[in-house]
Order: structure tokens, then C-alpha cells, then sequence
């Protein structure tokens, strides 16, 4: 059971790194912000490895590049949505829909109502669709890549 849990540990070490990494060096400035790949990772591990790593994954790597790439005042914000998002995208079997759209809304939704509430409503308006998209992409691409690397690996998950 000790090598299951270091395994865990590690695996959520080194797709946060890759997360904070894809979300850090591959983003792209808006008007009212980044767009970034973090999103892949999310989903990829919540895909791969599940709803609780998903949720570790995303909320520690929205916070660290947050607070890299110099957005200080979301860094707690994406720590709760990022993770949300990672969370619910992990939901298997009948709630994996479900699971997709409450991960769409608690990224989507939380950041319009975390902008609103700095900002106002209209700074938020504009990041709806700029953040939808980032979600969706990410979604696509992180459920590819989950399913290429299990029939790579021939995992039974």
C-alpha cells in the first residue's frame, strides 16, 4: 500500500510540474488575461489517473502559475476552480457527463463570478469565451492523450 501512495505522490508531482509548465510557457495574452494549456493537464490526469489527483493537479497548478506569471489575486481563485474542475472531470461511468459539465461551469462560472466580483460585470463578460474555450481544448486534448497512452500501455483502466 506505501509503494501505491508513492506512486500517487510522485505521478501528481510531475504532472503538476508538466501542468505548470504547459500552463506557464505556452500561454496566450487576452485582453483580459492568459489563455493556457493547464487545462490539458487537468483533464489528462483526471482522465488518467482520477477525480482526486485531477482535483490536486489542477488547483495546485492554477495557483503556481498564477503566481508565476504574475496574476497574484487569482492564485487562490484558481486553486478552487482549477481544482473543481479537476474533481469533477474524474466522475466515471454514467456521471462522466455530468462530471464534464460541472467541470466546464466551476472553471467557467467561477472565474466570471470571481472577475465580476474584482472587476465588475463588464471585465467578466468578455473572459466567458475566452475560458470556455480553454476548457474545451483542454478537455479534447487531455482526453486524447489519456486514451493514447492507455492503449499505448495496454492499461485496463
Amino acid at each position: 500500500m506505501r509503494n501505491n501512495r508513492t506512486y500517487r505522490l510522485v505521478m501528481v508531482a510531475i504532472l503538476t510540474a508538466l501542468s505548470v509548465t504547459l500552463g506557464y510557457f505556452l500561454k496566450i495574452p487576452t485582453p483580459t488575461g492568459i489563455l493556457t494549456l493547464l487545462d490539458v493537464g487537468i483533464f489528462f490526469t483526471a482522465f488518467y489517473v482520477g477525480r482526486k489527483e485531477g482535483a490536486l493537479v489542477g488547483g495546485l497548478s492554477g495557483f503556481l502559475i498564477d503566481l508565476l506569471a504574475g496574476y497574484p489575486q487569482w492564485m487562490f481563485f484558481s486553486l478552487l476552480f482549477h481544482g473543481l474542475q479537476g474533481y469533477f472531470a474524474g466522475l466515471k461511468g454514467s456521471f462522466r457527463w455530468l462530471g464534464l459539465l460541472l467541470a466546464s461551469l466551476s472553471m467557467v462560472l467561477g472565474y466570471a463570478l470571481a472577475s465580476s466580483w474584482m472587476n465588475g460585470w463588464g471585465a467578466a463578460l468578455p473572459e466567458i469565451l475566452p475560458n470556455l474555450s480553454q476548457n474545451l481544448v483542454g478537455m479534447v486534448v487531455g482526453a486524447m492523450l489519456a486514451q493514447t497512452l492507455k492503449k499505448g500501455l495496454g492499461d485496463k483502466k
